[in-house]
């Protein structure tokens, strides 16, 4: 060996009795804070990235290890299973009460101590960790919605630089498609030739983001043949494969939701509520919870409630009449929220849609 090299200093062991750690994970470097039995502080410190499961191995299996519910955290929950450990991931917006400190002692190692503090309420709410399957598929998601993102950018800039030399088209994609490539190609318009040229780079460049965007969609429509929560939640009305394949790999196991009611309050679909006293007090939506599957809820609902009066189903003539009495927009918020409850009820009891369903009201034990 070269007397040169730098040796790695060794990994050092955690402290005996230790029952609950709790990390804040960084991109370098990790905080971790742990305690025995009776609360007391056994060790609070920093670890490299590179050390961190090392040191992990080293504790007593079946230890809870807490992180909040960050990028990442979902990777560290599989490796510390592997371990033989109990990972815990808990909301980001949970954590925080529990740092005495408050908002100005924030830090890593007062981050850590929350996030150990907060694992121990008996109360508290965890994230269940995703799979690496749950995570590629909405790995093709997240990279749909950037790429309509950035289609929609494209397009519109097209629009931009060619109202600039008087060149105005109808709205929708569809009509600037079909005209655009006439525009370009008639000599006789007032678009010079180097600006003809460079929207000609927009339009290739237009055509390149449809075909990924393409791409996204078989690899969605495939999750939709090949999973069967995907295809049964598919047979809800107003919810399409892009919805029930979200659903899906966002969630994964839905039995860690007690009711559908409380699957539409994770999701943020349920009235904000200010109540005291006994007087209820209800206002907007909550908007909690993952905010991309409750917008493909809403927006398949809002074509659902604009198509109900085609359907004679019971859910569909439900609709027709809320849309009547509060309006359109209000009733696809309302549908988005009842179709989580039948979606939770769907696959977590691997039943079947049925639209002529009436839902009765559990009438209360006689005393």
């Amino acid at each position: 060996m070269n007397e040169n090299t730098a040796k790695a200093p060794a990994i050092s062991t955690p402290p005996a009795g230790i029952v609950r750690v709790g990390v804040d994970l960084a991109k370098r470097s990790i905080q971790v804070h742990a305690v025995d039995a009776s609360g007391k502080v056994l060790i609070n410190r920093a670890l490299s990235r590179e050390r961190f499961l090392p040191w992990c191995a080293q504790l007593p299996p079946g230890c809870a290890v807490a992180m909040e519910a960050c990028t990442g955290a979902h990777h560290w929950a599989r490796e510390l299973v592997s371990r033989g450990l109990h990972p815990k991931i808990i909301p980001a917006a949970l954590v925080s009460p529990y740092r005495i400190q408050g908002a100005s002692g924030k830090n890593d190692a007062n981050d850590a101590a929350a996030i150990c503090e907060a694992a121990s309420r008996p109360q508290m709410r965890f994230v269940l960790p995703k799979s690496a399957q749950q995570q590629s598929m909405l790995c093709i998601h997240r990279l749909r919605e950037g790429i309509k993102s950035d289609r929609t950018a494209c397009i519109n800039r097209i629009r931009g630089l060619l109202s600039e030399f008087g060149l105005v088209f109808a709205q929708g994609s569809k009509a600037l498609r079909q005209d655009i490539m006439l525009t370009l190609e008639d000599a006789s318009n007032a678009l010079p030739g180097l600006a003809r040229l460079g929207i000609a780079q927009a339009c290739e460049h237009w055509r390149h983001l449809d075909e990924q965007m393409a791409w996204c969609d078989q690899r969605i429509a495939a999750h939709a043949q090949e999973d069967p929560q995907v295809n049964a939640a598919m047979q809800i009305i107003g919810i399409g494969p892009i919805t029930a394949s979200a659903a899906v790999a966002t969630v994964g196991d839905f039995k860690q939701f007690n009711s559908g009611a409380q699957f539409g309050a994770w999701l943020g679909l349920v009235p904000r509520q200010h109540s005291s006293g006994g007087k209820a007090s209800l206002g907007r939506i909550t908007k909690r919870g993952d905010t991309y599957l409750r917008m493909l809820l809403i927006q398949a609902a809002k074509s659902a409630v604009l198509t109900a009066h085609k359907r004679q189903d019971t859910l569909s003539q439900w609709m027709l009449k809320l849309r009547e009495s509060r309006g359109w927009q209000r009733a696809a918020v309302a549908l988005a929220n009842k179709n989580a409850r039948i979606l939770w009820a769907i696959l977590s009891k691997a039943g079947r849609y049925d639209p002529m369903h009436v839902s009765i009201k559990p009438t209360a034990p006689a005393q």
